[in-house]
Formats: C-alpha cells, sequence, structure tokens
C-alpha cells in the first residue's frame, strides 16, 4: 500500500490544532459557501424563478427538473469520480479541476438576462454547477485524513464546517448590502437589465476561485497505486459494484451508517431549505428579518459546528450525532408549538445550533471508517446515498401540510412533522450502527 505523508504528531496535534494544511482545506469550505448560500439558496434561484422570466410557478417546475436532472448525475457519476482519483493519484488535481468549471459555470450565469428565453440557460447552468460542485466536494472531502490526526479530526471537520457557514454570511451580507439593497449608489447596483443580480453571479464566481484555489497550494497530492489497474468508466462502475459488496461484507456498519446518514443529513438539510419559508408563511416574518434570521443562524450554526468538532474528538462522532439529532428533534417541536414569532427565533436558532455538529461529525465518522486510498470513493458513495434519498423530507413536508389543510387554518406549520419525521427515522437507523474506532484513522494505522 502507498505511503500518505506523515501527519503532525499527537503531542504536537494537540498545541497546533490550525495549521496552515488546515486553514487553506477550510478555506475551500468557506469559498464553496458563495455558490451554496447566493448563489442555489438566497439570490439567483430566486432571480430565476422571478416573474421576470415568465410565470413563477412555471420557472420554478423548470428549476426543479433541473435540479433534479443534476442529482441523478451525482448519484451516478459521484462515487466513480472518488475511485478513479484515488485510484490514479489525482484528487488534489481534480479538485482543482472541478473548482475551476464551478467557478467559470457560476461566472456564465452573468449572460442571464431578465427574459424569459434565457430561464433554460441560467437553469442548465445551475444545475451544472451544482453537478462539478459535487464532484470537487467529494475530493475535498476525502482530503481529511490526510490533514488531521486521531485527536483532532472531529475539530479540523467542525472547524471546516463553521468556515463555511461564516463565509456564507459574509458573502451574502455582501451581496445584500451592495448589490440586492445597495447602501450606496455605484453603477453595479443598478436594476436595469438586473444587472446587479447578474453582477451576483461573477462575485460569487470570484469569491468561490479566490478562496478555493489555497488548497492546491497546502496539502499534497496522493500518491497513486503503483502498478495498479486503471479503468475506464464502466469498469469503474463494475469494480465500484464489487467494492460496495466486499464492503458490506467486510464491515456492514459503513454500509449502515451510509443509508443512516443518508436519511438525517436530508432532514439536515431541509431545516434550512423550508426554514425561510416557515418564518415567512406560518410566523409572518418579512423578506428582511427572514434574511437577518438566516445570517444569525448561521453563525449560531457554524459556532455549534466548531463546539461539535471538539466534542467529537473527545466522546466520539456517533455520540455527537446522536445527541444532535436529539437536539434537533426537540427544538422541532419547540418551533411547532410556537404560538409567535418569539418561539421561532429561540427554537429556531436551537435547530441551527445542532445543525452544525450533526453535519460536521458525519463527515468525521465516515473519514475515520476510511481504509487508505479509498477515502474518495467512500465519500463518492456518502454523496451518492445522499442525493438517493433527497426527495424524502421535501415529500414528507408535503405531504404533512396536505394531510393537514383540510383540518387548520394554517397548514403550513404542519410541515415541521414532516422534516422531524425525516430526522427520528435517521436516528434510529444509526443508532444500531457500531461506532468507529475511537483512535487512529485507517491512514495513521496504515490499513
Amino acid at each position: 500500500m502507498s505511503e500518505f505523508p506523515a501527519a503532525p504528531s499527537a503531542s504536537t496535534d494537540r498545541q497546533r490544532i490550525i495549521t496552515k494544511p488546515v486553514m487553506a482545506w477550510a478555506s475551500w469550505d468557506w469559498g464553496s459557501a458563495a455558490i451554496n448560500a447566493v448563489m442555489t439558496t438566497f439570490v439567483f434561484t430566486v432571480y430565476l424563478t422571478s416573474d421576470l422570466f415568465g410565470d413563477k410557478d412555471a420557472n420554478s417546475v423548470v428549476l426543479g427538473n433541473g435540479l433534479a436532472i443534476a442529482g441523478v448525475a451525482i448519484a451516478l457519476l459521484a462515487p466513480v469520480t472518488g475511485l478513479r482519483s484515488d485510484a490514479g493519484g489525482r484528487r488534489r488535481f481534480w479538485l482543482g479541476v472541478n473548482t475551476v468549471i464551478v467557478a467559470v459555470l457560476t461566472a456564465a450565469c452573468f449572460f442571464v438576462f431578465p427574459e424569459p428565453r434565457f430561464l433554460i440557460l441560467g437553469v442548465t447552468l445551475i444545475a451544472l454547477a451544482s453537478v462539478f460542485s459535487e464532484f470537487a466536494t467529494v475530493n475535498y472531502n476525502a482530503m481529511l485524513p490526510q490533514i488531521s490526526t486521531p485527536s483532532t479530526i472531529g475539530k479540523v471537520s467542525g472547524f471546516g464546517w463553521g468556515m463555511g457557514y461564516l463565509g456564507g454570511i459574509l458573502a451574502l451580507a455582501i451581496v445584500l448590502f451592495t448589490l440586492v439593497t445597495p447602501l450606496f449608489d455605484w453603477a453595479g447596483a443598478s436594476e436595469a437589465g438586473a444587472l446587479n443580480l447578474r453582477l451576483v453571479a461573477v462575485f460569487s464566481a470570484v469569491w468561490f476561485l479566490g478562496f478555493g484555489l489555497p488548497v492546491l497550494f497546502a496539502v499534497p497530492e496522493i500518491p497513486g497505486e503503483s502498478g495498479g489497474p486503471r479503468f475506464t468508466i464502466l469498469q469503474s462502475y463494475a469494480e465500484l459494484w464489487r467494492r460496495v459488496v466486499a464492503l458490506a461484507r467486510k464491515d456492514r456498519h459503513t454500509v449502515f451508517f451510509l443509508l443512516a446518514s443518508a436519511v438525517f443529513r436530508d432532514g439536515l438539510a431541509a431545516v434550512f431549505t423550508f426554514g425561510g419559508i416557515i418564518a415567512a408563511g406560518t410566523f409572518g416574518f418579512p423578506l428582511q428579518q427572514v434574511i437577518i434570521f438566516a445570517i444569525v443562524g448561521n453563525v449560531v450554526a457554524a459556532l455549534g459546528a466548531m463546539v461539535g468538532g471538539l466534542l467529537d474528538d473527545r466522546i466520539g462522532p456517533k455520540r455527537v450525532i446522536i445527541g444532535s439529532l436529539v437536539g434537533l428533534l426537540v427544538a422541532g417541536l419547540g418551533v411547532f408549538l410556537s404560538p409567535g414569532a418569539a418561539g421561532f427565533w429561540v427554537f429556531g436558532l436551537l435547530l441551527c445550533l445542532f445543525v452544525g455538529p450533526a453535519q460536521s461529525s458525519s463527515r468525521a465518522f465516515l473519514a475515520r471508517l476510511a481504509p487508505v486510498g479509498q477515502e474518495g470513493e467512500l465519500f463518492g458513495l456518502y454523496a451518492t446515498t445522499g442525493r438517493a434519498v433527497s426527495f424524502l423530507a421535501p415529500a414528507l413536508f408535503a405531504a404533512s401540510i396536505a394531510l393537514a389543510s383540510p383540518h387548520v387554518a394554517e397548514a403550513q406549520r404542519y410541515g415541521i412533522l414532516g422534516i422531524l419525521a425525516v430526522l427520528l427515522l435517521g436516528l434510529l437507523l444509526l443508532i444500531p450502527v457500531r461506532a468507529p474506532r475511537h483512535g487512529p484513522t485507517p491512514l495513521e494505522r496504515g490499513l
């Protein structure tokens, strides 16, 4: 088995958690937040589904279908890209290539003018950017064991998630106060031809590229499998299936974790996806207050991810995830039972607090399980399983509202119960899964 660069010693690691490679690695998370928070959540997709492109409902259907097709592509291709980058020793190379592709696709959204004939172009660019962003994330996540040690893997993962949240907050604030609702007059804030909203795409691309490149210079490339096989695309699928079957026979708990995490991660994503909708529709928040809540919520989530990372290395990732999911269930019930906006602020921020640790420790959990040279493959499966059930929380959210509509006046509130059902299912699936060894990662054990 090929040797990786030696990790820092445990004693050095305890003194220096935030090293140069860790900072460069987390910088990529900081930069990618502009794509996630600005382009796909709060600004550009809202622009695409507005009446500038025709009927809002029809635009939403087009966007939804485009992202669904992208999700299928990710589910089919993500594990294969991870497998091939591991075998070829080109993890850093493909992270760089995919990062540049995402930046270019994002910048090209500048040419999506506010006319119905440009809708398909905009949706296509966003969908393609999401595909290549997921490919990049597979290789990015697989780097985690390279830059951490047994006593820091949870802290480093939490630090990365925290940087991502904080980067999204700052990027969103810059966009909000310079382009969307500018605090001062300047040419780029012009609404003529939606120039200000199209410049959001240019800003996001530059932000992502600028903060995403340092990792390529600070983290070394992995060695390839000397004399090992080189797979074609079709051969990669056959090899991947062989390895999944072998993994299930050798360590079925890893497969069980992939399944459990797919379910509860879908619930975690839904907390943010539908949080703003519930704030506005059920609790009457105006748009400005929704954005303010989103910013505060991301700050709380970042702090939660970092604290969760510290706990991860002390008590193990499984306990952190279970504690976070229980906290989410309690906080979610609090939101459901809250009569007014004050209750939403309290319990909604508690939801944000527990989302971060669950996300961070889920990544650390898998990193502790990944055999040397197969990190990209496993994180590809991690991406695939997550996408495989990505319909679950939205479907239960909508179904809960539909079932409640004939009986109550404010049916949207009941969508919260659908999200909580997904989180509960994920918790129940996780409980039987064996926790990873609380000690050296496979990378450091040389397995």
